[in-house]
């Protein structure tokens, strides 16, 4: 059992993911290992361990005579990112149908809640924490834990600023689709429909949602 011990690598990796995330660090642009030294206080070890596995799991590319930069992904390659994601993200939901309680049924539902009230505020940080926890609580209760880290580390690949600041009112629809979508899930997972779940999150869920947003 994991104690949430995180190394001085680890936080590296989350800082230098949240500026991806934060759109802080674009697609193309070079990493700068002495700024981030620097902005941390921390020797040059740590950061090179965070570099290493960020490019092992195709976030970042170390390019020859350049250093680590933000990997550029095409359409294409992320369309078939979220295919794969959804086949597992819907066999996890499959497999975890005999485990869920009725407090993780209420627990889902106080997410949705909580997302729909990011959804009018424009809190967009809070729904990615609350749909991240949504999530999780099916994943937690699917009883394979290799499954749900190759679901994890399939979504590690997506790291980008999910939020585009010129594009509210379209964002409000996508995340309005989206949290529908988890009442749906919500709801098939209470009917013990664990075929339908399954078929609904590859299918529908996932298949759906834009790729542009990265937001389910």
């Amino acid at each position: 059992m994991s104690t949430g011990f995180k190394s001085l690598k680890d936080h590296v990796y989350d800082y230098i993911a949240q500026l991806i995330i934060e759109g802080r660090l674009v697609a193309e642009e070079k990493i700068n290992e002495n700024e981030i030294c620097s902005e941390l206080n921390i020797s040059r070890t740590p950061v090179r361990e965070a570099l290493i596995q960020l490019a092992a799991e195709d976030v970042l590319e170390n390019r020859a005579r350049k250093g680590f930069v933000v990997k550029k992904m095409a359409a294409k390659d992320v369309a078939d990112l979220y295919e794969i994601i959804g086949a597992l993200d819907g066999l996890a939901a499959k497999k975890s149908v005999p485990f869920l309680t009725e407090k993780d049924f209420r627990d889902m539902a106080f997410y949705i809640e909580t997302m729909n009230l990011a959804i009018k505020t424009t809190n967009y940080e809070m729904y990615n924490e609350q749909q991240t926890l949504f999530h999780k609580i099916y994943m937690n209760r699917c009883e394979n834990v290799a499954l749900v880290e190759c679901i994890e580390k399939y979504k590690k690949k997506l790291l980008k600023k999910p939020y585009p600041d010129d594009s509210a009112e379209a964002m409000v629809s996508v995340l309005t689709e989206t949290n529908k979508e988890h009442q749906k899930i919500l709801e098939l997972l209470q009917a013990g429909d664990a075929d339908g779940v399954c078929t609904y999150l590859s299918d529908v869920h996932w298949r759906r949602s834009n790729a542009e947003f990265d937001m389910i």
